[in-house]
């Protein structure tokens, strides 16, 4: 079955080089974004969408790219090498990420640029 675009949990993205990801918010269809499990248990139809509905000119869709000629299971196992490799890189990535972001003092609330008169107070409703 191709993927449901009348499910709640399917969404698409499309990126400025043209690329458009689609994929399960659930992640419960392995071969996206050709396909959705036959009988999915995640499925959801979207309740807004009705026959009445009309779509505007900035709905087209881009057609999804032909589907690869290997194997199921190939197919599969390359989209979860693929997965456990952004998985894997990730924390690294957010490590480096919170080691270039400087140090915060304190919570939002309690920081003060440029007022003067602090009497120590934590607690102030105006500086007048």
């Amino acid at each position: 079955m191709a993927m449901r675009e009348d499910c709640v949990h399917y969404e698409s993205r499309a990126y400025e080089t043209g690329e458009v990801a689609r994929f399960c918010t659930k992640d419960l269809a392995p071969e996206a974004p050709w396909r959705c499990p036959e009988a999915c248990p995640g499925y959801e139809r979207i309740q807004m969408i009705d026959r009445d509905f009309d779509a505007g000119s900035l709905a087209a869709i881009p057609p999804v790219e032909a589907e690869p000629d290997a194997p199921v299971d190939d197919i599969v196992g390359v989209l979860d090498d693929a997965e456990a490799i952004v998985a894997a890189a990730a924390p690294e990535v957010i490590a480096d990420l919170d080691r270039e972001r400087p140090a915060k003092k304190g919570p939002w609330w309690r920081r003060r640029k440029g007022r003067g008169g602090d009497d120590g107070d934590d607690f102030r409703l105006s500086s007048r």
